[in-house]
This record gives structure tokens, sequence and C-alpha cells, in this order.
């Protein structure tokens, strides 16, 4: 972060200050363990904590001043809501950034792939900052902001909703220069009255970007292809169709190789991340990097090099008692759960296939038929072993028996009971999945399943 001083803070938020004016802040942070030397401390209210309470920890550990919105015996600046107030720093901050002609600002948004694209675009392009984990809310995408300097080229910001009009506020914080439309799944349905409603939710992204601004479109997701009437500039990526696209598509062990295409250009990769379904992701990464003139020749070699980065999203790992683990465990939605399965069969050919599965949360009145769904491509797919975990995760179990795997199949109620399970049932040359949504908490026991030593 440039320095700004306490003055400017005030200013910014709205707020009053009760603290030296000149106080030079360097960094802005949510949590006091994380505070240091310079540091602007923001007490947001939590659910089991309220950040009042760590003013003291925060101040001890270095931070100069405090947003708070109750007074304190600290130095201060007392606003009337600590998150709305965040809001307003890093939009005022992001405009005085941009007054030298940077950052670039990159917004994506999805219903599935935001991460894993984000995690490629902090490989790809020049001078990047990108959010940590899935800071995309309305508290995660200021804090990422608030990460910029002046020499910062490219900003990501990944832009996550669970409502309406969710997006438009994160635009009004940092309107896209470039804006990318991943794809329109039905993760998170429960919290939309139908699909369509769904997609323009995702759309505030394009009418929230700066004049002139590039939007990047899915050609290969028809509610998303259907955004190009809200942008004056388009470019489309795919693997079907599209500006941007993968052509002569072919996977080996769970990894694809295409030739990246784009106007008379073309570039082979050769893909480190596991799962055709990252094909559609690393296009709409190229899409940004070859709008922002990036050779595609640097752009095929990035993207071959690149590896996941953010924790429990495909992540493998071979065990060194001969056991492989796939930890998918971070998010969950019928279309990843889907690609999940498909990336599981096409990585092990030879050895034993088994997937536990977790309960995909925020589904609504979808959920049973989206478990039941899931349980039959189970079967479909003849895995040599399915764990379903926890009662929300029930009818994926009940379907896969329905449908044949019942000698393969078991249900169990908690991560204990699976882990349990697991250590007795996996051997040498396995090839496990573990997916579900983080709510679900199968996140614990993909770290077990990791640790497991010789």
């Amino acid at each position: 972060m440039r320095a700004v001083t306490a003055r400017w803070v005030a200013e910014a938020v709205r707020g009053t200050l009760a603290a030296d004016p000149e106080i030079a802040v360097m960094s802005v942070v949510r949590d006091s363990r994380e505070s240091g030397p310079g540091a602007l401390y923001v007490a947001l209210p939590g659910e089991r904590a309220d950040g009042h309470d760590f003013v003291g920890e925060a101040a001890q550990r270095g931070a100069v001043l405090h947003m708070v919105s109750r007074p304190v015996d600290r130095p201060h600046v007392l606003v009337r809501d600590c998150t709305e107030a965040l809001g307003f720093l890093a939009a005022k901050y992001l405009s005085s950034l941009r007054e030298s002609g940077r950052p670039t600002v990159i917004g994506v948004t999805g219903s599935v792939g935001k991460t894993t694209t984000k995690d490629l675009l902090s490989q790809i392009l020049p001078g990047v900052v990108v959010p940590v984990g899935s800071y995309n809310n309305e508290i995660g995408l200021p804090l990422t902001v608030l990460r910029a300097k002046e020499t910062t080229e490219n900003l990501v910001l990944e832009m996550g909703a669970n409502g309406v009009g969710h997006i438009a506020y994160l635009c009004g914080i940092a309107p896209p220069d470039v804006a990318v439309v991943l794809a329109i799944g039905s993760a998170h349905l429960g919290e939309y009255a139908s699909m369509d409603e769904l997609a323009r939710t995702k759309a505030e992204i394009l009418t929230g970007s700066v004049d002139g601004a590039t939007a990047i479109l899915n050609a290969d997701d028809p509610r998303v292809a259907a955004m190009a009437v809200l942008a004056e500039r388009v470019t489309t990526f795919g693997i079907d169709s599209g500006d941007v696209r993968a052509e002569e598509l072919r996977t080996e062990e769970g990894r694809a190789r295409f030739v990246l295409v784009s106007g008379g250009e073309r570039a082979e990769v050769a893909l480190r991340l596991v799962g055709r379904h990252n094909v559609s992701n690393a296009l709409a990464a190229a899409a940004v990097a070859l709008d922002r003139d990036m050779p595609i020749s640097e752009v095929a070699e990035r993207l071959s090099e690149a590896h996941a980065t953010s924790p429990h999203r495909m992540a493998v790992v071979e065990r060194s008692d001969g056991v492989t683990v796939i930890d998918d465990s971070y998010n969950a939605s019928p279309e990843s759960m889907r690609a999940a399965l498909d990336a599981l069969r096409e990585m092990a050919p030879r050895g034993r296939t088994i997937a536990v599965l977790g309960e995909m949360l925020e589904m609504g009145e979808a959920s049973a038929g989206a478990h039941e769904e899931l349980g039959c491509q189970a079967a479909r797919l003849g895995l040599d072993g399915l764990v379903v975990v926890g009662e929300g995760a029930r009818a994926a179990y009940d379907a896969a028996v329905r449908e044949g795997l019942q000698d393969r199949a078991v249900f169990v109620a908690t991560v204990d009971e699976a882990a349990r399970y697991l250590d007795a049932f996996l051997v040498p040359g396995d090839t496990v999945l573990v997916k579900s949504s983080h709510g679900s908490g199968l996140w614990e026991l993909a770290d077990r399943l990791v640790e497991v030593g010789p």
C-alpha cells in the first residue's frame, strides 16, 4: 500500500478523526494478529467476536490507527459502519492510484472458476496483485485493492455474489477496466429466484465497468455469451468457439493439452492443472493476457508453467505410500462436482478410483435432485469406491446404490468416520478425490489424508 495520512483516511471514509492527523498508514488489516508497524486496523463485527475487542492487541502489534464504530482509547477514526467505511477507503485509494494511469483493474466473476482463473493470472500477468484465498466480497475486495501500489500494473479482483446487487456494489468500489464472466452455474442457486436472475446478477460486472471496458465472455455458455450486448468491446473465449479458443484438445492422465488460438496466431499449451474443465479457466486467463498485449507465445509458456496456488482446489498430492489424493474440498456445485469426478476417472486409468463426497451447500430446493444426479454419475463412471459424508449429501449415496454401486458405496455421518474407513480401505495405487463445499468440513479430511506418512 502507498502511505497515506490519518487525515486522508478520515476524509476518505467520512469519519471523525481522534488521532494525530499526520500519522502515516502503511497497510490495512482486519485481523489484529496481522497488524504491524504502520497498520490501520479495521474493527469489523463478526459472528463469533467483535473486532473492537482486539483493538489493544492490534496496537501492541504495531497498529497506529484504528477504524471503529464506537470510540476506543487508541488513535482512531470513528465511522458509522466499518464495512461500509472500508469500501469508501478502497474506492478513494484506487481512484488516487488511477490518476497516474495505473493499475488496470481486472474483475472476474462466474459461478465456478474464479479462484483458479485468478491463480492463473497471478502467474501470467506482470506487476500483478491478486486476492488472498477467496477475498471476493465486500470485505475481501477492498482489502485486495488496498494492497496495490503505484507500481502495480494489474489488479485482479474476484467478484462474488450471494444476491442481486452484490457485484454492482463491488464495482462501485473498483469498476473494472477488463470484466471477465466465466460461467453461469448452479452454485448458490438457493439465493436466487432462477438461473436467469443469477445471470443478471453476474452481468452487473459489465454494467459496473468503466466506459470502454473490455468484456471477456465465455462463448461456450449461452447465458454469458448473451451478455455481449451490454459491452462496447467484447472478446470471447471457448473450447468450441470464440476469439480465443482451444484446438486439438486432448487429456493425458487428467491434464489437458491444446493449441491456443487467437486471430491467426497459435501456440501449444500443456496444463499442469488437473481436469479438462480448467481449459476454460486457462482460456479466460489467456484472453485477459492477450488483451493486455502479451505475445501469444509468452502466454502459452506461462500457462504451461502455472500450477495450483490456492489450497483445496484440485491440489494433487502423491503420498509416500503410493496413494494419490486429489483435494478439491474448498467449494462445490453440480458443475464442478461433475468435472472433478471426470478428472478422477481420467487421472487413474489403471489404479482404483475412490470419491469422497460431501454436501453441496446453498442449493436451495435443487439440492436433493443435484445430489441424486451426483450419485448416478458416480455409478455411471464405475468408480471403485464412493464415500458419502453427511446427511446433507445422503441422496448421492442412495442414488449410487440404486444405480448399481451398492457393493462399493458407503455412507458415513462425520469426517472422523470417513477418516477411519479410508485408513483401512486405501492401498498403494489408489487415487482418492475429496470434494465438497467448504462449509461441510471435508477440507479437514483432505488435510488428514495428505498428512498420512509412509
